[in-house]
């Protein structure tokens, strides 16, 4: 067993699809809900999610939109207030008790903001309306900010357990929607240039953590993040700070004084960081995950006055981890390559030091939830699963798992240049691909929800 209490046995990147009979009445509840399933009403209420502005820490005004919409739905509701901007919205239909409970889990929370000031630095100067809070439908394509990731899985969560509710599909077991804040991977920090302080950068799973704290538990989950396969582990994430020091000059007295730029010096470590980060994957590749590694920021000098040779450098290293591995395996990997790296140029002045450390989680594939999400999904597409591997993608699913909650990951696909001139990582979905999420997640509810809490125990 690895630290987190996983089978390091399991190395599965694809697994056989077990059936599974139909419970008494179950097809005609399938078939009830699957019919009821509105994608036009899907399509308007996706729409409205894009248009309610939800950057991280400021959840607030889509989640009391989503709890009154939820409410008048039908649905038992409640707010979660985290602060007077944010929180989480919790829907439950309620069953009689017999069965196994399910979360369809979402954030709320935009990687981005669309304010193009806060957002320049990572997006750069690209025009990407796809960035903005607004919706637009063309061509069977949906465009907008957070429309892939989240609020489009969100959406087909909410309309997959409504068309349940409105086809009356007797629950043994509860069904819960949860969205939540704070799921972006952000956390407060104090730069060269300024401080990253307050809910803007409070994320990492600060909602679902909100969510569990305060009662909201269940059996097994299904997180809606995109990606249109069944996913059962997920990464973890190291963050390092490396602080590169050197000597202030003024350029104009650098002929007069030995200087030690820690530009150049940071320039020569990101340079063998990114030689490493292959390497760290190659030797860290397990099942459906090939953990990879990133410099993401470098910060140093003051960019409205560039005569002075700075005293200092930082650069941001990410480093994606497998569910085998601790984290403090990987702080001393990272220490090993650092230690390597002054050894070769005893010249540096550097110290870095780890700043985050989210454990990677694994839910066995024989499990329920997840052999039932890949049931829904051969059911909707008609094949067989399309699994998935070299993933290194991380979300909430690690702060369910780690809690207990056997969890599969389920969500829309993501667009990576789908045609000439689009840039990677597109904000959009295919309206079709509403749909068919949507559909897969009713097959997955009512395989769940209507058996006895006995018949989807963990195997």
């Amino acid at each position: 067993m690895s630290a987190t209490g996983v089978d390091t046995g399991m190395d599965e990147t694809s697994v056989p699809v077990a059936e599974a009979a139909p419970a008494p009445g179950q097809q005609a509840w399938l078939d009830r809900a699957l019919a009821l399933v509105d994608e036009r009403a899907l399509l308007d209420l996706a729409m409205r999610m894009i248009e309610i502005p939800s950057p991280t820490g400021g959840e607030a005004a889509l989640a009391r939109y989503l709890e009154e919409d939820l409410r008048g739905r039908g649905f038992s509701t409640t707010y979660h207030e985290i602060t007077e901007q944010r929180g989480n919205t919790i829907a439950r239909l309620r069953g009689d008790g017999t069965g196994a409970d399910l979360i369809l889990y979402g954030h709320l929370d935009t990687t981005f903001t669309g304010d193009a000031r806060e957002d320049y630095p990572c997006v750069g100067p690209a025009d990407r309306p796809d960035l903005q809070p607004r919706a637009i439908l063309r061509d069977g394509l949906l465009t907008g900010l957070g429309i892939s990731n989240p609020k489009g899985g969100a959406a087909c969560a909410i309309a997959a357990a409504d068309a349940v509710r409105r086809a009356g599909v007797p629950l043994r077991g509860d069904l819960i929607v949860a969205l939540v804040a704070g799921g972006i991977h952000k956390r407060p920090t104090t730069g060269l240039h300024r401080d990253f302080r307050g809910p803007a950068y409070q994320g990492f799973g600060i909602g679902c953590e909100y969510m569990l704290k305060h009662g909201v538990r269940a059996d097994m989950a299904i997180s809606t993040k995109p990606g249109y396969a069944v996913v059962w582990e997920e990464p973890g994430q190291c963050w390092f700070t490396v602080r590169v020091k050197g000597s202030l000059c003024y350029s104009g007295m650098r002929q007069f004084q030995r200087t030690r730029n820690p530009l150049v010096d940071a320039a020569r470590l990101v340079e063998a960081l990114e030689a490493w980060f292959p390497e760290y994957t190659k030797r860290h590749t397990r099942g459906q995950l090939a953990p990879q590694g990133a410099v993401g920021a470098i910060e140093g000098g003051w960019p409205f006055k560039p005569e002075f040779i700075p005293g200092v450098c930082h650069v941001y290293v990410d480093l994606r981890t497998n569910p085998h591995q601790s984290m403090l395996s990987v702080k001393r990997e990272m220490d090993e390559f650092m230690a390597g790296f002054l050894r070769a140029h005893p010249e540096m002045d550097l110290d870095w030091e780890m700043t985050l450390s989210v454990p990677g989680s694994r839910t066995d594939p024989r499990s329920w939830i997840v052999q039932s999400c890949l049931r829904a999904w051969e059911a909707v597409e008609g094949r067989p699963h399309a699994f998935v591997r070299d993933q290194s993608g991380t979300t909430d699913g690690n702060v369910l798992r780690n809690a207990g909650i056997p969890t599969a990951r389920f969500g829309l696909p993501g667009l990576m240049n789908p045609e000439a001139g689009w840039p990677p990582s597109y904000d959009a979905c295919r309206v079709d691909a509403l749909g068919r999420l949507t559909r897969a997640y009713v097959h997955a509810i009512v395989d769940t929800c209507t058996r006895r809490r006995e018949e989807v125990a963990a195997p």
